[in-house]
């Protein structure tokens, strides 16, 4: 039989235990592996990776082979120390699976337990995915070369949990769900110096501090109003006392925006305003823009509109039509690869996503397990 909430919600606390760091998930992984073993074999494949240790694919042979439908859970934690108070709370110290993968493996699994119980139309891959929150994990997947002819989806779909949405309710939208992200690390260098003689120096503070200021013109004077774009700079260190002139500077911050054209735009700017900034202050500046595998979650137009209509139409469902979200993940790049949607789960909780305090109501579990049985079942029926 399929797994009920009855499985489920223990699942889900033992994931909750468990939670370990991207490319660290080993525990993770044999856990979830036993789980997959006790599930009728008659039409799994299951797939490791060596190149990527924790990562696990699942194939679900259909009654045709000519088209794979693709869902992926991630499967990593975040470096957060807990502090909700659960019976079942982390074991691992500083650990924590803040961000709610705990509720998406156990989803994951409930779906993957279905279809192997009910053959599906046509074959599906499940993809349990480390390395979501530090690695680039989806890209690290796609380039390892394992979804070769036989395991490449055709299209794919993954959600999000959502501490702002009623438990257990769908939310989805056109186009881009998630912004795209990409780091920003800028080292400065130039001469240091005592404070009473500062023509003998170059100041990092000051070449620094105009940095700064440039960089946040970026959005208010180079991206359309129409459109969105972040540029955030969290941290700025330099010099060691208040009488010596600072030889060196470190800044760091992000970029978001909603498509990836504009992402690129934001970096371009950033590249041509520390060219300029190393040349006006006469230092070195040594820049590296890290997006990895965090394009924006730009959802496949035809494929969304089937599963917005989807959701709707089903009586079962509290479906709700969100908003774009600032928020980065990796699945960007594997739907901007292969087509497909995201979308959100509720989970009702008071506290947001990676903070320590965050509960979410496991209720949403069998209620994700239900509404996506429900849609991957009328996906494959479409290909029949």
């Amino acid at each position: 039989m399929a797994l009920q909430e009855s499985d489920l919600i223990p699942i889900y606390q033992h994931l909750h235990q468990i939670p370990e760091l991207g490319l660290e998930e080993h525990e993770t992984h044999a856990y979830l592996l036993a789980v997959i073993a006790k599930m009728p074999q008659d039409f799994l494949t299951v797939k490791t990776i060596p190149t990527l240790d924790t990562a696990i694919l699942v194939k679900v042979s259909g009654h045709k082979h000519d088209y794979r439908i693709g869902y992926r859970t991630d499967i990593d934690g975040l470096p957060v120390t807990e502090a909700t108070g659960l019976p079942f709370a982390s074991k691992h110290p500083g650990t924590m699976h803040a961000c709610g993968h705990d509720i998406h493996m156990s989803v994951a699994l409930g779906i993957l337990s279905y279809f192997a119980e009910n053959q599906p139309a046509t074959d599906m891959i499940f993809m349990f995915q480390p390395a979501e929150e530090n690695a680039s994990g989806g890209k690290r997947l796609y380039e390892s070369g394992v979804l070769d002819a036989d395991w490449l989806p055709d299209e794919i779909f993954a959600f999000h949990d959502n501490p702002d949405l009623p438990a257990g309710a769908i939310g989805c939208r056109m186009g881009t769900l998630f912004a795209g992200t990409c780091e920003i690390h800028a080292h400065l260098t130039g001469k240091s110096g005592h404070a009473a003689f500062p023509h003998n120096a170059n100041d990092m503070v000051v070449a620094g501090s105009a940095l700064v200021q440039q960089l946040q013109t970026i959005v208010s004077r180079n991206v359309d109003p129409i459109q969105s774009g972040v540029v955030t700079l969290g941290h700025f260190t330099a010099g060691t006392i208040g009488n010596v002139i600072a030889g060196e500077a470190q800044i760091d911050g992000t970029i978001r925006a909603l498509t990836q054209e504009m992402n690129l735009h934001i970096q371009r700017r950033v590249r041509t305003i520390v060219e300029g900034i190393a040349l006006a202050y006469d230092c070195n500046i040594d820049l590296d823009l890290h997006q990895g595998g965090y394009y924006p979650v730009e959802n496949n137009d035809a494929i969304t509109a089937d599963f917005m209509s989807y959701m709707k139409s089903d009586a079962a469902v509290n479906f709700i039509e969100t908003r774009p979200a600032m928020t980065g993940e990796d699945f960007g790049f594997l739907i901007h690869q292969i087509p497909g949607t995201m979308f959100w789960l509720g989970v009702d909780s008071p506290y947001s996503l990676h903070s320590e305090h965050m509960v979410p109501h496991t209720s949403a579990i069998m209620a994700g397990v239900n509404a996506m049985t429900g849609y991957l079942t009328h996906r494959n029926d479409l290909q029949k």
